[in-house]
């Protein structure tokens, strides 16, 4: 069962999504946890101690793809695997792309932000292109990706199609649904492949 806690920043999530970070107020906030505001200030000393617990807590980076990456290793092609990661990633990106575009609009909020996450030692937008470094360092042990390739290079570029993708969706009419979809599975394709062309064994 959800606490008080967890529904003011689902409730936080919610009103940041739909009205932008300027119009989270703490009493739409309240509303949309279904608290009070005394609730609210008595869990939280205030809007931005509230804000960065979001940013933290429901920021999904720490919960960067559901399974352990290298248990695809050996399994299926490295093109599927790869595909199937950078899906998912862009996914991640997507849910997250209105609460990170906020942020980066405060120049001291992101920078409480920073400073909050390296207190905490936890995981930030890096730890995308570490699961894909991972992965393609235990293919590389298997045989499965050629040895001397710059394996970080290559992870970084796979991330950021993903999140370009996620991106340009904010921009362009009927960039969300399902045909969006569509295309992006296109698109890791022909990216993985392309990278897979220099980095796959002769």
């Amino acid at each position: 069962m959800a606490t008080s806690r967890d529904r003011i920043l689902d409730g936080a999530l919610e009103v940041m999504r739909s009205r932008g970070l300027a119009r989270a107020t703490i009493k739409k906030i309240a509303r949309a946890a279904g608290v009070s505001e005394a609730l609210l200030y008595k869990l939280f000393a205030d809007k931005t101690d509230l804000l960065l617990c979001v940013f933290a807590e429901r920021l999904p980076w720490g919960m960067a793809l559901r399974e352990d990456v290298t248990d695809h290793v050996g399994k299926r092609t490295v093109a599927a695997n790869l595909t199937r990661m950078l899906i998912e990633i862009e996914q991640i990106f997507d849910a997250s792309m209105p609460i990170a575009m906020a942020l980066f609009s405060d120049v001291e909020l992101m920078a409480r932000e920073v400073e909050a996450l390296q207190a905490r030692g936890g995981p930030g937008p890096g730890i995308l292109i570490q699961h894909v470094s991972d992965y393609l360092r235990a293919e590389q042990v298997a045989g499965r990706v050629r040895t001397g390739v710059p394996i970080d290079a290559a992870a970084t570029t796979l991330v950021a199609t993903s999140l370009h993708h996620a991106f340009a969706a904010f921009f362009y009419v009927g960039g969300r649904g399902e045909d969006r979809k569509k295309a992006f599975g296109v698109l890791a394709d022909g990216v993985v492949a392309t990278v897979l062309n220099g980095i796959a064994p002769d």
